[in-house]
C-alpha cells in the first residue's frame, strides 16, 4: 500500500465528541448546589469552592457512563467530610490537600462537607477511556477500582498544572483540553482500571500523507477552536491513536505544535511587516495581546516587542557593516 496516498474507507463517519467544559463555581451564599448535581456528558473540569461548606448531601450524576475524579485542594477535618458510593457510607479520615477520589458514576457517588472546601472534579466518559485503553494495547476495562483519599502524585501534579487556567477568560483551548483528557485518562486506566487483557500498544507514527494532512489542517485552523477529533478524523484514526502517532512523528503534542506554529508565524510578521503587536496577535491566532506576549516570552525568552527591536537592530548593523569576504 502506498503510504503517501490517502486511503478511501467505507466507514461511516462517527459524530465528533462534545467539546470539553471547564468551570469555576464559587459558592458565596448567592449560589447553591442542588441535591442532585448533574454533569454534562463530556470531559469536564469543575472547580467547586465554598467558604462555609454544604447544607446537605449532594449526589453526582452523569447522563453517560463515566468516571468521577475528585481532588481536594485544602484540608478537611474527618468530622466535616462524608462520602457515599452505591448509597453506602464510606469510612474516611482527614482529607489532606491533593488527595484523590476515583469513583464510577454508576455508583451514584454522594458527598457532604460541613466546612470550607475547595475541590476540582474531573468527569471522564467511559467511551473515551475505552478508546484510550484500546490504543494502549488493552482489550478493554471491565471496571475501575474505588479509590478514596488516594495519594496519587500524577493526578496531584497535573491538577496543579491546570489549576491556574480554570475560570480564566483566556482558558486553555479545546485542543489543549482534549490532550489533557488523554493524559489523565491513560493514567487512570493504568492505575485504577481492571483490565481484560493486554496486547502490544501501537508505537508507529503517522503515514506521510497523514503527517501532511495533519499539519495542513492545523495550519488552516490556526485561528479556530479545532478539536483533536477533527484532525484524527481527517487522518482516519481514533483520537487516542492519532494523538500518540502525532507525538511520535512530530515530537510534540498537537497543542504544542500549534502554539509553536503560531509563534513562528508571529516572528514572520514581526520581521517583515510594520503591524502592531495587537494585530500580530490576532493574525497569529491568539485571543489578545496579553496572551500572545505571555506565550511568546515563555517560548522565546523575551517579549515580542523586544525581540523585534533586537532583530531589526541586528539587521541594520549587518547592512551598515557587511561582512568582508
Amino acid at each position: 500500500m502506498d503510504r503517501n496516498a490517502s486511503p478511501k474507507t467505507g466507514k461511516t463517519p462517527q459524530a465528533p465528541p462534545e467539546a470539553p467544559l471547564t468551570a469555576f463555581i464559587q459558592l458565596d451564599g448567592k449560589l447553591s448546589v442542588p441535591s442532585q448535581f448533574r454533569t454534562p456528558g463530556t470531559f469536564t473540569i469543575i472547580r467547586l469552592q465554598s467558604p462555609a461548606g454544604l447544607p446537605h448531601r449532594i449526589t453526582k450524576l452523569s447522563p453517560v457512563p463515566a468516571l468521577l475524579v475528585s481532588i481536594s485542594l485544602k484540608h478537611l477535618a474527618s468530622s466535616s467530610y462524608r462520602l457515599w458510593s452505591s448509597d453506602k457510607l464510606i469510612p474516611t479520615s482527614i482529607v489532606h490537600p491533593f488527595r484523590s477520589n476515583v469513583i464510577d458514576f454508576d455508583s451514584r457517588p454522594g458527598c457532604w462537607a460541613g466546612s470550607a472546601f475547595d475541590y476540582v472534579h474531573y468527569t471522564l466518559p467511559r467511551n473515551g477511556l475505552d478508546d484510550i485503553a484500546e490504543d494502549l494495547g488493552h482489550g478493554g476495562v471491565s471496571d475501575y477500582r474505588l479509590a478514596v483519599l488516594e495519594d496519587d502524585l500524577v493526578v496531584a501534579q497535573i491538577t496543579k498544572a491546570i489549576l491556574p487556567f480554570i475560570g480564566r477568560t483566556d482558558s486553555l483551548s479545546v485542543l489543549a483540553l482534549d490532550q489533557f483528557s488523554l493524559i489523565l485518562g491513560a493514567h487512570l486506566i493504568q492505575r485504577y482500571g481492571v483490565l481484560r487483557k493486554s496486547a502490544q500498544p501501537s508505537k508507529g507514527g503517522l503515514a506521510p500523507w497523514q503527517k501532511r494532512r495533519a499539519s495542513e489542517f492545523l495550519h488552516e485552523n490556526m485561528h479556530g477552536r479545532i478539536r483533536l477529533s477533527d484532525i484524527a478524523r481527517e487522518c482516519g484514526l481514533s483520537v487516542s491513536h492519532f494523538a500518540r502517532s502525532f507525538r511520535t512523528s512530530f515530537g510534540a503534542s498537537t497543542h504544542q505544535w500549534l502554539i509553536q506554529h503560531r509563534i513562528d508565524h508571529a516572528k514572520q510578521l514581526l520581521t517583515h511587516t510594520n503591524m502592531s503587536l495587537v494585530d500580530i496577535a490576532t493574525q497569529s491566532g491568539f485571543n489578545d495581546q496579553a496572551s500572545f506576549t505571555r506565550t511568546f516570552h515563555q517560548l522565546v525568552g523575551v517579549s515580542p516587542g523586544r525581540w523585534r527591536r533586537r532583530f531589526l537592530g541586528n539587521r541594520r548593523q549587518k547592512q551598515q557593516y557587511p561582512a568582508i569576504k
